[in-house]
């Protein structure tokens, strides 16, 4: 058979002995660790922070061999469904809105974003109130509440406001619901020294930065949980946001660093 192939028997006997190439030693050993930070993520990892997570831990290989790995063993990032975009409203000055889309703020604690949304659970709606500095796109504040009384938005600007204790004026913006036009709102913000910003009317784009928290915490964890009562769903998104979303999850927007390590970063600069 050597003679026919026109090879080296002892090639051969070398292959018999050691079928798999180097190179697919080498994929199998880091096939290892991308499922580990794969594991880590809870899955919602795809190629680029995987590499990235691989690169920190001081593994040497390029971002293409990466995606081809988990390309072949269907190895992709678990993500919930797409929802539909919202229109835009008609323009409203309740209050001035000091953004108008410019999401983006050199210092932390010039400018935070708050917003809520709803979690479904076996025993009904869980509803969580955010609180997201611009700056490294952290959430500094938070509260989750069995209903939407207007307490849930002033617990979670409180929450962050003992967190940070920001020494200046902070813009606070927010859109048009109720919970934002009420008096414990206008007052909690007046007496605290924040800056009211307010979206247009019916317009998420004004918003866009916590609206993107939102997409990411129900796409990478919500919808992909059934929470039998909210007792359950409070510790998962807990876990979510202090341990995961602050802490590890890798932002595109902060060159791929999680916010606690983007605000470290800056601190130090």
């Amino acid at each position: 058979m050597c003679r026919v192939l026109k090879v080296h028997r002892s090639g051969f006997y070398a292959w018999l002995n050691k079928p798999k190439s180097d190179r697919e030693i080498e994929d199998e050993r880091i096939l290892k660790q991308i499922k580990h930070f794969w594991d880590e993520s809870d899955k919602v990892y795809g190629s680029p922070r995987i590499f990235e997570d691989l690169r920190e831990s001081g593994e040497v290989c390029g971002l293409n061999r990466v995606a081809r790995i988990m390309r072949e063993n269907k190895i992709q990032a678990e993500i919930g469904l797409k929802r539909r975009r919202y229109k835009y409203g008609k323009p409203s000055v309740a209050h001035e809105n000091h953004l108008q889309q410019n999401f983006n703020y050199d210092e932390i604690d010039v400018a935070w974003v708050t917003d809520i949304t709803y979690i479904p659970t076996s025993e009904g709606w869980l509803y969580l109130a955010v609180v997201m500095d611009l700056c490294s796109r952290r959430i500094v504040g938070w509260s989750m509440q069995n209903t939407l009384h207007r307490d849930i938005v002033v617990q979670a600007l409180l929450s962050a406001f003992w967190r940070r204790r920001p020494k200046n004026k902070v813009i606070i913006h927010s859109d048009q619901g109720t919970q934002y036009s009420s008096s414990d709102w206008n007052r909690f913000c007046k007496n605290n020294n924040f800056i009211q910003s307010m979206s247009r009317r019916g317009n998420c784009y004004d918003n866009a930065a916590v609206e993107s928290f939102f997409n990411s915490l129900k796409k990478e964890r919500t919808r992909r949980r059934k929470y039998l009562t909210r007792d359950d769903a409070r510790n998962d998104i807990f876990d979510y946001i202090e341990v995961f979303y602050n802490r590890k999850r890798r932002h595109e927007h902060l060159n791929r660093r999680s916010p606690v390590d983007f605000e470290k970063a800056l601190m130090a600069s």
